[in-house]
C-alpha cells in the first residue's frame, strides 16, 4: 500500500512542477515546452560579411 502512495506522490510532485514551468514560460522566463521553429523574420536581416567591412572614419 505505502508503494501506491509512494507512486502517487510522485506523479503530484512531476504534474505541479510542470504546471510551475508551463507558468513560469507564460511570464517568459523560461522556455520550457518546444513550440515549434521560429519564423525566418526573428532571425538577424545583418549579413556576417557586412560586420566585418571597413567603414569610413571607423578604426
Amino acid at each position: 500500500m505505502g508503494l501506491v502512495f509512494a507512486f502517487g506522490y510522485a506523479i503530484a510532485v512531476v504534474v505541479a512542477a510542470d504546471r510551475l514551468m508551463l507558468w513560469l514560460e507564460r511570464r517568459g522566463h523560461v522556455n520550457w515546452r518546444r513550440r515549434g521553429r521560429k519564423s525566418l523574420a526573428a532571425s538577424p536581416s545583418v549579413r556576417l560579411d557586412s560586420l566585418f567591412e571597413d567603414r569610413p572614419g571607423g578604426r
